[in-house]
């Protein structure tokens, strides 16, 4: 008897993607039979890139995953989007034990509301210390090229044309904060 599809949820804000994202992304995918990478908006942050933006970058970035890594967009809860999609679990990224302690709370009150597991998958020694938060600081005090080591060569661009676009303003996208 043919079990299931096992489909699993990575979700994000994704402002930008990183290479850590990506690094999570192609590992996790290997755990499921299907990955659903799901693009979300924070309303506490402030948006670089907008939502179709993100989805235009991480569609051309992961193009060779596309035989089980789908790309979407959503609103609302994470937890009642992975139900509507029918995922087995949430995958999520652990860079380090602040990670740990906010996710592991994340993980148990999923589970307590919407019986939904979590699988945790160690971020890659490389990109431990990267978020877009953090990627965002960088970009707006100096020069974006630093970033080669933590973007895919899409991101960096994007960046680069953002803060052409934007001038000054996007001297405002700084902002301080450990979790993406």
């Amino acid at each position: 008897m043919p079990h299931a599809p096992r489909i699993g949820l990575f979700p994000g804000t994704f402002d930008p993607i990183t290479n850590g994202h990506v690094d999570v992304i192609r590992r996790g995918r290997v755990i499921f039979d299907k990955l659903v990478v799901a693009i979300g908006r924070n309303p506490t942050k402030s948006e670089l890139f907008s939502l179709e933006e993100r989805l235009e970058m991480i569609e051309h970035i992961l193009d060779d995953c596309r035989d089980n890594v789908d790309i979407q967009t959503y609103t609302g809860l994470t937890v009642d989007y992975a139900k509507s999609i029918g995922a087995t679990a949430i995958l999520r990224g652990l860079r380090n034990v602040t990670d740990l302690n906010y996710e592991f709370q994340l993980a148990l009150t999923n589970r307590a509301v919407a019986d939904i597991e979590t699988v945790f998958i160690m971020t890659g020694e490389n990109y431990a210390f990267t978020s877009s938060s953090l990627i965002k600081q960088i970009a707006a005090g100096g020069e974006i090229d630093r970033l080669h080591r933590l973007l895919p060569p899409e991101v960096l661009q994007r960046l680069r044309e953002k803060k052409a676009q934007l001038g000054d303003r996007f001297l405002g996208m700084r902002q301080d904060g450990l979790k993406d």
